[in-house]
């Protein structure tokens, strides 16, 4: 299937029915009075995140979804029915943005979450409501209100905990297959990923994580050149980036240093967030050098490129500030393992952070409660 990660579409709600005027008339009942009934409530439109589905491709063909009227009221105090609400199903990921206003409306994070994108009309009042002491035959019913109307955009972003970036032809997808069970297509020619991959990569029956390849930058990606520019958004909902590095390229005159310079600068220029997120440096093609070449040659790459790697002895005390560097041949799998297991132990840590942050929160939200309402006893 397609990879499609925009769309725009139209949606509108149902109007709500008209209220009835309308009176009980009867053989033997004088004075029937008012039974003109409510209008129902028009149909609403609702998106819904749904693990299943993993692209946009449904709403590239259909721009428009419209939810039904409701039916007018009618006599004998008999409602109209409401409409059905229409669910429109998306991935997890799924940004929804109001074309007019610019407003996002809703993020898609989780399974099952349903986010209201247009609301159906209220159904209008019959005359029994309008039945007072001084208007006992009240002709009066008002018209049901208009749905909501949105143009939207709908833009997805994958969520994995890693994202891959580097040139074309870096070994990225070639990673990710040596990692994980995703088998993106691998060539010997550039831009061979056209569409992000993601990959599972299980370290046992408990834990796991996901990792994202995405399709190659170069320079002036940021300003749409090449085919990354479209994807480099999918990098932003990654909690750890690796730079992969291709070390040992067949065409000698290309300068790794170069390209890795050319890489940041694209993720700086497109979003300065993006370039500030923790980012480890990834050498593959190693087993392409000479033995006798390997450590200068690996030596003085990370000089040229300014990169200083601290890689603690102990795991226990690991630090997950300090921007990281390995070497490695994902062809070969070599290095792979020591990888995957630093970057489980990074997100264990950044989990653990999290979790210790979110409870200082709670705590000083119960310490200022607690003085506000103390402050509120004393005055009292």
């Amino acid at each position: 299937m397609k990879f499609i990660d925009e769309a725009k579409i139209e949606v509108v709600a149902g109007k709500g029915g008209n209220g009835a005027s309308s009176f009980r008339r009867e053989k033997f009942v004088p004075r029937g009075g008012p039974d003109g009934g409510d209008g129902g409530k028009g149909g609403s439109v609702f998106a819904v995140a749904d693990e299943n589905i993993n692209t946009l491709i449904e709403y590239r063909f259909v721009k428009c979804y419209q939810a039904k009227h409701g039916e007018k009221g009618h006599g004998a105090d008999k409602y109209g029915k409401g409409a059905d609400d229409i669910e429109l199903r998306m991935p997890i990921g799924t940004l929804i943005t109001d074309l007019d206003t610019e407003e996002i409306i809703a993020d898609l994070t989780y399974h099952g979450q349903k986010v209201c994108l247009a609301k159906g009309g209220k159904g209008g009042l019959g005359n029994i409501h309008f039945k007072s002491s001084t208007n006992r035959a009240p002709r009066q019913c008002t018209p049901g209100e208009a749905g909501e109307e949105r143009r939207l955009k709908l833009e997805l972003k994958v969520l994995a905990d890693v994202g891959l970036l580097g040139m074309p032809n870096a070994g990225k997808s070639t990673l990710i297959r040596a990692v994980s069970a995703a088998r993106p297509k691998v060539a010997d020619y550039p831009f061979t990923t056209l569409h992000p991959n993601l990959g599972v990569v299980r370290i046992d029956e408990n834990r796991s994580f996901v990792m994202a390849d995405i399709p190659g930058l170069i320079e002036g990606a940021a300003d749409g050149a090449g085919l990354g520019h479209r994807f480099l958004k999918h990098l932003s909902r990654t909690g750890l980036l690796l730079h992969v590095v291709d070390i040992a390229p067949f065409d000698e005159t290309v300068d790794p240093v170069a390209e890795a310079f050319a890489i940041v600068e694209e993720l700086k220029k497109y979003d300065e967030a993006l370039y500030e997120k923790p980012r480890w440096l990834v050498l593959n093609k190693v087993d392409m050098l000479p033995d006798e070449q390997k450590e200068e040659k690996i030596r003085q790459f990370l000089e040229a490129f300014n990169w200083h790697d601290s890689k603690p002895n102990d795991e226990f005390e690991f630090d997950i500030v300090t921007p990281r560097v390995f070497q490695i041949s994902a062809l070969g799998r070599e290095g792979t393992e020591e990888l995957v297991y630093a970057i489980d132990r990074y997100l264990e840590v950044k989990k653990q952070q999290l979790v210790e942050e979110q409870e200082q929160l709670d705590k000083n939200d119960v310490v200022v409660m607690n003085e506000t309402n103390l402050d509120i006893f004393q005055s009292e």
